[in-house]
């Protein structure tokens, strides 16, 4: 039986809820993350949560908790789960208040938090493709906030699915491929040369895309952060995407362009290793 956690109560799945005129569900005036938990080690915990506070401050929402009650709430949720490996989301509204578009001052943030389990890390399964389509980015332009505000990624994705595809990267105004729906986006150019854009306000700042370009320059890899066109990404040597529940995966076809051979390149092989190595030395829960 599954547990979840809703403002300072336990409850089954089945029972939690929230209240129907949470500003979350009817105004997506919410942030959210999600923390990879692989061999019970909540993987890079600290920036997650250091990326949370920022969305909360961007939005005006208060920290519900202070940190590490938060912490304690997240240890003890994965330990009555008894989720080794999986994920956990963590999601904060600005609370409850009768339906009006200004945000009321003094609202008690309404914290939600849910597992599931997956099956542990697995660098071979890892070198499966994805293939992606391409989309217009339609979203909103503080992609740097990790609101539930989502619904243009929900379409994107929804139509990568309806083509046989796993991710849908998204196209800018002047054909720059900003990031995935729900990933970050990467090509190795014909010089062997790691390229992803810039974090700025067109794009989220993915936590597994900062460790992956940590490892990347650790070990000696030319990495450049800057847009990149649709031609320049289907001419690439190699594609892959990062994020929290993908981890890095290798890209195998954009649209209908087949990527390098169409397999897992030799660089995206280097970073899940890379990668898979960082997780072992998490702390454990």
């Amino acid at each position: 039986m599954s547990i979840s956690y809703v403002n300072g109560r336990y409850l089954t799945h089945a029972d939690a809820g929230v209240h129907i005129e949470d500003r979350g569900f009817q105004f997506a005036d919410a942030v959210y993350e999600v923390f990879a938990v692989q061999g019970g080690r909540l993987i890079d915990e600290a920036p997650h949560l250091d990326r949370l506070a920022r969305s909360l401050r961007e939005i005006g929402v208060p920290q519900p908790m202070a940190p590490a009650a938060l912490k304690m709430v997240m240890r003890h949720l994965l330990r009555v789960n008894r989720v080794r490996n999986g994920g956990l989301y963590l999601q904060v509204s600005r609370g409850v208040a009768r339906r009006d578009f200004p945000a009321p001052d003094g609202l008690t943030p309404t914290v939600v938090m849910t597992v599931s389990r997956q099956k542990p890390f697995d660098p071979v399964a890892a070198l499966i493709g994805v293939r992606v389509i391409t989309a217009p980015d339609l979203r909103w332009k503080r992609c740097d906030i990790k609101t539930v505000q989502l619904l243009a990624g929900v379409l994107s994705k929804t139509a990568a699915y309806a083509h046989g595809a796993g991710e849908a990267w998204l196209l800018d105004e002047d054909h720059m491929i900003t990031e995935g729906a729900s990933s970050n986006a990467w090509i190795v150019t014909r010089d062997k040369t790691l390229v992803t854009h810039q974090t700025d306000r067109t794009i989220l700042g993915g936590i597994t895309r900062q460790t992956i370009l940590k490892l990347a320059d650790e070990h000696g890899l030319n990495c450049v952060e800057r847009p990149f066109s649709l031609a320049e990404a289907r001419a690439a040597r190699e594609a892959f995407t990062t994020s929290s529940t993908l981890m890095v995966r290798p890209v195998t076809h954009i649209d209908a362009s087949q990527i390098g051979d169409g397999t897992a390149g030799a660089f995206c092989r280097k970073l899940i290793d890379l990668y898979a190595a960082y997780m072992k030395k998490s702390p454990s829960v």
